[in-house]
């Protein structure tokens, strides 16, 4: 626990104490106001993701209500689904977003389509082992695109190595975290355009 700031001094940003007397008043005003800000902001913070979690919590018991018309009961993260008004002036989406990931199984799929680039281009021309390369690039935080990978299986080629190779990636991808989001429109005048309602400070 960090030690409480002794009555009549504060910290500055290296983390020495400085007596109130030999702070200038407008210095102690900016850090008031700061702080009063702060405090607000972490409040409003809060509001939002309780309201957040409210939100879609009520919108998971509709879609739980709507599939109990036909003798269904649904289980997991319920998402990607758009609500709209009965008067069609309103919209509410909730999207849900994975962040995919690979496990050791990337790597054998890597050697297998090496080893398929290597006969296939003997003696001829490279730009397919250069976009398979591509492909399996870094980012600059050392991730690898889930989306560039998995798009290699959209090429169908009739070759056993190949087909094995999208079968170890097919099977080394999995989802790391899944986040949830909620966006409400409503519709500009009698368009069939929707504007967002900003519920993002900055954007307000």
């Amino acid at each position: 626990m960090n030690n409480p700031t002794p009555e009549g001094y504060k910290a500055d940003t290296k983390g020495r104490l400085v007596p109130l007397s030999a702070i200038k008043p407008i210095d102690q005003a900016r850090d008031e106001l700061v702080a009063e800000i702060v405090q607000k902001a972490q409040q409003l913070n809060q509001q939002m993701a309780a309201t957040k979690a409210d939100l879609i919590s009520d919108i998971d018991a509709f879609v739980d209500l709507s599939a109990e018309r036909y003798g269904a009961k649904l289980g997991g993260t319920k998402g990607n689904i758009s609500l709209v008004s009965f008067d069609g002036q309103y919209k509410v989406q909730l999207a849900v977003q994975e962040t995919l990931a690979f496990d050791e199984g990337l790597q054998a799929a890597k050697a297998l389509i090496d080893e398929c680039v290597h006969e296939w281009t003997q003696g001829s021309r490279n730009e397919i082992k250069t976009l398979i390369n591509d492909a399996f690039q870094v980012d600059k935080e050392g991730n690898i695109s889930a989306g560039r990978v998995l798009g290699l299986r959209r090429y169908n080629f009739d070759d056993e190595k190949w087909q094995r190779a999208m079968t170890a990636l097919a099977e080394s991808v999995r989802v790391q975290n899944s986040t949830r989001y909620l966006r409400v429109y409503r519709r500009v005048g009698q368009t069939n355009k929707y504007e967002a309602i900003v519920l993002d400070m900055a954007g307000v």
